[in-house]
């Protein structure tokens, strides 16, 4: 195993800013993404894993360390659903679910990335999330130097985030994934994007996905070479979620417009990222220079032409003050951001814009 130096990122990413990686290697099977770790901590080399690159953000002067690209395949049937390596492309992952009539992922259809980031961070749309069915994640542990099996429950998922993510970033190397499904079960049909699209008493698995694949098409939330507004890490913000008493606040400020909210099981609010985003002034296809809102969905910020990862900084920067100036909602960016010195509540720091 011997990296490469000095590789451009950009167009390993699906916004395409940013320079290169100091290091890099591309793993297709764990032994070579296990010595390329421990060639990594050996030296002292920070260690960035690559999957699909659709939710990361590469800064312009590059990244110092190593960037893995994790590119382990294989699906695997088990006795309670399947099992997936960690680079098993997700959409295929999902698709692959769907064809053997196993009911849990079809909702998650259309995203793009690898099957390894999904623990990392609870991917999730319309009404499903990857905590409701992963049973296990194979793993590297960097602090053991050892290959380990964590049970969901120590994965400690929440929205959009799990121990990998917030408690112990950077220990752990997912090599694979183990999801429990319902062989015959029935689709999730709780979003009304998708009922209005579905038609009979009792729609397949694979007529629920083909609605998800619909939906997220007329968003440009689908890869697509062709789609200018493809150009994104898909949603760019987390929708917030907030106190049940600051609700009413948030909807005065909004004018009387009525304010969408789903209760959650602490008592909290979850509320529309892209809802507070347009009525704090920012429309589809706002745009500031080579960066703007997707024509089609809100909450993706579109990178054109010539963009820097500097101008998608500033324009992420200029949305989140405007939602924090009028309703007091400070939103949290959904992608990691690679190569910035500091970061100020998940967004690089002022001064590196």
């Amino acid at each position: 195993m011997e990296p490469e130096e000095h590789v451009p990122l950009a167009e390993r990413t699906t916004l395409r800013v940013g320079g290169a990686a100091e290091y890099y290697v591309r793993a297709d099977n764990d032994a070579t993404a296990i010595e390329a770790v421990r060639w990594a901590d050996r030296y002292g080399v920070p260690v960035h894993v690559l999957g699909g690159g659709s939710n990361v953000v590469v800064s312009d002067a590059g990244v110092r360390g190593l960037v893995l690209d994790v590119a382990m395949r294989g699906v695997t049937r088990t006795d309670d659903g399947l099992t997936a390596a960690a680079g098993e492309p997700w959409d295929a992952f999902v698709a692959e679910s769907v064809k053997q009539g196993l009911a849990g992922l079809e909702c998650l259809s259309g995203i793009p990335g690898r099957v390894g980031a999904t623990p990392i961070q609870n991917v999730g749309a319309y009404g499903q999330e990857v905590a409701e069915t992963i049973t296990r994640v194979r793993c590297f542990d960097r602090h053991s130097d050892a290959v380990v099996e964590l049970p969901a429950e120590a994965c400690a998922f929440r929205y959009r985030d799990s121990h990998f993510k917030s408690e112990a970033p950077g220990r752990y190397l997912v090599l694979g994934v183990s999801y429990r499904l319902t062989a015959g079960g029935a689709p999730a049909l709780r979003y009304p994007e998708l009922t209005r699209r579905v038609t009979g008493a009792a729609p397949s698995l694979a007529e629920v996905r083909s609605a998800v694949l619909a939906v997220r098409r007329e968003k440009s939330m689908v890869l697509d070479a062709a789609d200018e507004n493809a150009r994104s890490c898909g949603s760019f913000f987390v929708n917030p979620v907030v106190d049940a008493d600051r609700v009413s606040a948030i909807e005065a400020a909004a004018a009387g417009a009525e304010l969408p909210r789903y209760p959650q099981p602490d008592g909290r609010v979850k509320l529309p990222a892209a809802w507070l985003i347009e009525r704090a002034g920012f429309a589809k296809g706002t745009r500031d220079g080579a960066v703007g809102l997707s024509t089609k969905h809100t909450l993706a910020l579109v990178a054109h032409g010539a963009a820097r990862a500097s101008d998608v900084v500033a324009f992420a920067r200029k949305v989140r003050r405007g939602v924090e100036a009028r309703f007091g909602v400070r939103l949290v960016p959904e992608p990691s951001f690679w190569g910035f010195a500091s970061l100020d509540d998940g967004l690089p720091d002022e001064r590196l814009a």
